[in-house]
């Protein structure tokens, strides 16, 4: 599950190879409610966790962050963000997707076709569709928009796994590949670019064994592949 994160949470973690500089935050139940870890030093991390995970368990939920510590935590991390980053909000957006552009030639139902054909060879489970042109449509009366459609995919196994170790992660769940026309009917094939190796950069890596890595890596190939012979038309 993005390299603009890698490369934020890389100055706004605790980086590995000065962890055993870095200052630790005191046990959770003695965090007061203003507290949060700044440093100075370019070596240290930048923001530190406020407060300790709770035991694990499968599917244990973390800590509710509360409305100010959040709050300060933006405070903090969004000036640092819009210094690197030095773009408005649709170049920022572009950087969260994967995308690719389909063959001319290649009509909007065969890449579609092409992409459900490859899920089954690759063993990815079609879960669901939303067709938002269609609502856009009916809904709203608006008969000029391009065509749009969603699909959701899962790999039940390492959705179970990973959510064990981080029920947060539902809410990227299930993988998603959109299809759709741009303002000249180009079809693209979209999905967000969920680059598990920013988990790399976020510290601690609790309960990630290296055979769950391995699987969520392999579910990014697989959603490539499907990306690719949609784009082709290559079934």
């Amino acid at each position: 599950m993005m390299r603009i994160l890698s490369f934020a949470l890389a100055w706004f973690c605790s980086l590995p190879a000065f962890a055993a500089e870095s200052p630790t935050p005191p046990p959770a139940q003695t965090l007061p409610q203003s507290w949060i870890g700044v440093t100075p030093t370019p070596y240290g991390p930048v923001l530190i966790q406020q407060g300790l995970p709770p035991p694990y368990r499968d599917y244990q939920m973390n800590r509710v962050l509360q409305p100010e510590e959040k709050k300060r935590w933006l405070q903090m991390a969004m000036p640092m963000m819009a210094s690197m980053m030095q773009m408005d909000a649709r170049e920022a957006m572009n950087y969260f997707a994967v995308k690719l552009k389909a063959k001319p030639g290649v009509s909007f139902d065969e890449v579609v076709e092409s992409m459900m054909l490859r899920a089954n060879q690759v063993n990815m489970k079609f879960v669901g569709s939303n067709l938002m042109w269609k609502d856009f449509q009916a809904v709203l009366g608006d008969t000029g928009t391009p065509r749009v459609e969603v699909f959701s995919f899962c790999d039940i196994a390492i959705g179970r796994e990973l959510l064990k170790i981080i029920p947060e992660m539902v809410v990227f769940l299930p993988c998603r590949i959109a299809v759709m026309e741009d303002a000249d009917k180009n079809i693209w094939v979209l999905m967000l670019d969920w680059d598990v190796t920013w988990l790399d950069l976020a510290g601690e890596q609790i309960g990630m064994t290296p055979e769950l890595r391995k699987g969520v890596v392999e579910i990014r190939e697989k959603m490539e592949s499907m990306m690719r012979a949609g784009a082709n038309g290559e079934l």
